[in-house]
């Protein structure tokens, strides 16, 4: 017996989407597994970013620290309030440094996690607005340095009281500047966050073009809650989030989903429902008696009403083209006396169904009693 060289197993991918069955997922535990992997690269990236920036870390809290230095009164200088803040302050810097540097990583190992899941159109979608949205968070975190600092500060020490000393404490300047980064880097975000939007259908870009007032009075909103008590460091981060969102809406086109065409096929029509037993009585080929016994097939209403109808079709006739103002030809119900007309119709040939067993029998019946039997005749 000879067999036949079996095929070999076709590898599928888990994220075409054409594929069918799906091919068999992961186990919660393995998804656990890889998850702790990922988590562990990530904190073992970040001890190492650390300890090559904790060497530095004074030189890199005096360049944090420069923009304010810059307006600060001749004489004065900042102060350590806590026994061990010019110790911790520096290590928290290089600390939360080593985290702002690894970033991309960070995004790198998340987008490993969540890549199975998607398919092969989404991945190349995705892939720029990874490296968009590290560039701009970088950039909002610029920004901040560069531009918003310079200009908060000298504003603040410019308006401090006369004899009174500006000297900020190390600890709260710190944790001040690292709130600024993290409110300039979030809100540099806006593009990405409309296009996302966008992308998963939630919203249109016409619908958030018109929306537009309130995104701007959120933007004020939003810069209120994140910085300082000024006017200047709201509206720096106000003004950027409502450029940055047109910015998003512009792009926000490239990635929307186009519509889905429609199909004309049973599009509108109602769902076909089995026919009930009067109908099918209807449609059935009844036989009626004559007299002699002879059976003839009654005619079928189906032909009988093509024979009326001649050999038009549904949508073909006059009488249709004017059935809406679409021009479709749709159905037109037929009038109430058509109704009972074809009511009575029904329920006659039901009544001629139904006597036709008794005329049978009665005829059966009569012809037995003319027939007598042999020995009964004298």
């Amino acid at each position: 017996m000879t067999t036949l060289p079996q095929a070999a197993p076709q590898t599928t991918n888990m994220t075409d989407p054409k594929q069918y069955p799906p091919p068999n997922e992961q186990p919660l535990v393995q998804h656990l597994l890889e998850l702790r992997d990922r988590l562990m690269r990530i904190v073992l990236v970040v001890i190492v970013l650390f300890l090559g920036l904790f060497a530095f870390a004074n030189d890199l809290y005096t360049y944090l620290a420069e923009p304010l230095l810059r307006h600060m009164v001749d004489g004065t200088s900042m102060i350590a309030t806590q026994v061990v803040s010019p110790f911790l302050t520096p290590f928290k810097l290089a600390l939360v440094m080593a985290i702002f540097i690894a970033v991309p990583f960070i995004l790198y190992q998340a987008w490993g996690f969540m890549a199975p899941g998607l398919y092969q159109h989404e991945k190349k979608l995705v892939y720029p607005l990874l490296l968009s949205s590290t560039i701009l968070f970088y950039a909002g975190m610029a920004f901040a340095y560069y531009v918003v600092f310079p200009l908060v500060f000298g504003f603040l020490t410019g308006i401090a009281p006369e004899g009174v000393a500006v000297t900020p404490d190390i600890t709260y300047y710190l944790d001040f500047a690292i709130k600024m980064f993290f409110a300039f880097g979030l809100a540099f975000e806006v593009p990405i966050a409309t296009i996302l939007v966008v992308w998963s259908g939630i919203s249109t870009a016409e619908k958030l073009a018109a929306k537009r007032p309130y995104v701007i009075v959120g933007a004020f909103v939003f810069a209120m809650l994140l910085t300082p008590p000024d006017v200047i460091s709201q509206t720096l981060l106000a003004i950027p989030m409502w450029i940055l969102f047109e910015l998003g809406l512009v792009f926000s086109r490239f990635y929307a989903k186009p519509e889905e065409e429609e199909n004309s096929i049973g599009g509108d029509t109602a769902p076909v429902s089995p026919p009930t037993a009067k109908e099918a009585a209807a449609t059935a080929t009844p036989t009626s008696t004559t007299a002699g016994n002879h059976v003839e097939p009654a005619a079928d209403p189906l032909n009988q009403s093509e024979a009326r109808s001649g050999d038009t079709r549904y949508g073909d006739s006059a009488d249709h083209d004017d059935a809406n103002d679409s021009g479709h030809g749709e159905y037109e119900p037929p009038t109430e006396a058509e109704l009972d007309a074809e009511l009575d119709r029904l329920e006659a040939e039901e009544n001629a169904e139904e006597a036709m067993p008794d005329e049978q029998n009665a005829t059966e019946d009569a012809q037995g009693s003319g027939q007598t039997k042999p020995g009964n005749d004298k």
